[in-house]
């Protein structure tokens, strides 16, 4: 930086009225004036010309030095980067609308309205309430221009898990639901997509972005847009992987058991038959049933999240129910089943059974050099859409985050990921 102080008419006055004034009693003249050769011992009047300049120099030396002591204060404080700030920005407006699977309305609105607002072209598709909710909801799709089809789509799910819970920056750290799962995908991926167009690197027909409901609860959303009638050579999905590329993930399936029962009063159990005494034994032979495993994928687990039974006390359980995910690490869900039927059919209890939807294990694309690998024991909505193109799996912040009461990342892991997928999107345009 190169700092030119010019005088102002003050000091330049102030300047001619001390040089016509001579300077005879100053301690000045005494030290840097020049003497005549001749005899007198007077002092010459200082020239005008030679006043000013050295006087404007003395001062200009002052200012100069003064003004590079603020400037060296100055360069210490932090520089804000223009970049991290629009993407801390759209990051804490994703997480400040509260979007729980069913409930994905107003933060999609927000979406479109932000989207939009980039010049980008925004579709919505109507995927239709939520267990019998009223709600509207929808799946956005964006591209640049008018050319619809891609060759690239970047992709996660703007639902989230109950509770909600609010915004929070502390720190290098960001908190709240969401944060992790999936919003640091949303506005990370958004915010590479406007940087490789900004560049030129990425135009009109190099990729699209969509953004599915649901993901959470089944996965409507990304299965409603196989809807869309769109076909991609690469798709690279947005879920936290601690900014490693994921090679695969588990398959899931959902299991529920309902027992039924006879009421009674709770002092007289001979007279009723417990629902609840039906079902524990059931679910204490499927915690210790064998299932199948691989070298990949380790251990298929089997987690019952929800248990319900009984409405009192001193009531005899009339009714019992439970639902179980199970992660499944080889084989297909029908391989699962079997296992399940003999075990309950072993047991000798009388409990109702019914298999939701699943998918055995996922390979993943993750021949992307510069990445760290990882496999990962959660599901995705990698295996709802269909379709014959790559498969990428990416994210910013780490699944053991997600769903917490603690879920948060940070500042770098959003910047990181921003060039993470700025990478993966290139190479899948190659």
């Amino acid at each position: 930086m190169v700092l030119i102080i010019l005088p102002s008419e003050y000091s330049l006055g102030l300047c001619r009225a001390i040089a016509k004034g001579g300077v005879t009693n100053s301690r000045y003249q005494k030290d840097k004036l020049q003497l005549s050769s001749t005899t007198t011992t007077t002092p010459k009047k200082l020239n005008l010309l030679d006043g000013e300049m050295k006087i404007y120099l003395l001062s200009t030396f002052l200012l100069a030095s003064w003004a590079h002591a603020a400037l060296s204060i100055g360069a210490q404080e932090p520089i804000i980067n223009p970049t991290s700030s629009s993407l801390l920005e759209l990051h804490k407006s994703l997480i400040e609308h509260e979007s729980i699977t069913g409930n994905e309305h107003n933060v999609a609105k927000y979406l479109i309205s932000y989207l939009k607002s980039k010049n980008f072209t925004v579709e919505t598709q109507d995927v239709g309430p939520f267990e019998g909710s009223n709600k509207p909801r929808e799946n956005i799709l964006a591209y640049v221009g008018k050319q619809r089809k891609t060759r690239t789509l970047v992709s996660s799910h703007i639902d989230t898990v109950p509770p909600y819970w609010e915004y929070k920056s502390i720190g290098d750290e960001i908190w709240g639901r969401g944060s992790v799962d999936a919003k640091g995908s949303v506005a990370t991926q958004i915010i590479a997509v406007e940087q490789l167009l900004a560049a030129g690197k990425i135009a009109e027909g190099d990729v699209a972005l969509l953004f599915v409901v649901g993901e959470e609860r089944g996965g409507d959303g990304m299965k409603k847009a196989n809807d869309l009638g769109m076909e991609w050579e690469a798709c690279i999905f947005g879920e936290p992987t601690e900014l490693k590329l994921a090679s695969g993930h588990k398959g899931i399936m959902s299991v529920d058991l309902k027992a039924k029962g006879k009421a009674g009063h709770s002092g007289y159990p001979e007279l009723g038959r417990s629902a609840n005494s039906m079902l524990i034994p059931a679910l204490n032979a499927l915690l210790n049933m064998e299932l199948p495993w691989s070298e990949k994928y380790g251990n298929t687990t089997l987690n019952i999240g929800r248990i319900e039974g009984g409405v009192a006390p001193n009531v005899i359980a009339e009714e019992a129910s439970a639902n179980i995910a199970i992660r499944i690490a080889d084989g297909e869900p029908v391989v699962i089943e079997k296992i399940i039927l003999d075990t309950l059919e072993a047991v000798g209890q009388k409990v109702d059974v019914s298999f939701g939807g699943g998918y055995g294990p996922v390979y993943i694309d993750s021949d992307v050099p510069g990445f760290e690998k990882i496999v990962v024991n959660y599901g995705t909505d990698i295996p709802n859409l269909k379709g014959d193109h790559k498969r990428y799996l990416y994210g910013p912040g780490s699944i053991l985050m997600a769903h917490s009461d603690h879920e948060h990342l940070t500042v770098h892991d959003l910047e990181a990921a921003v060039k993470g997928y700025k990478t993966l999107i290139e190479y899948a345009l190659k």
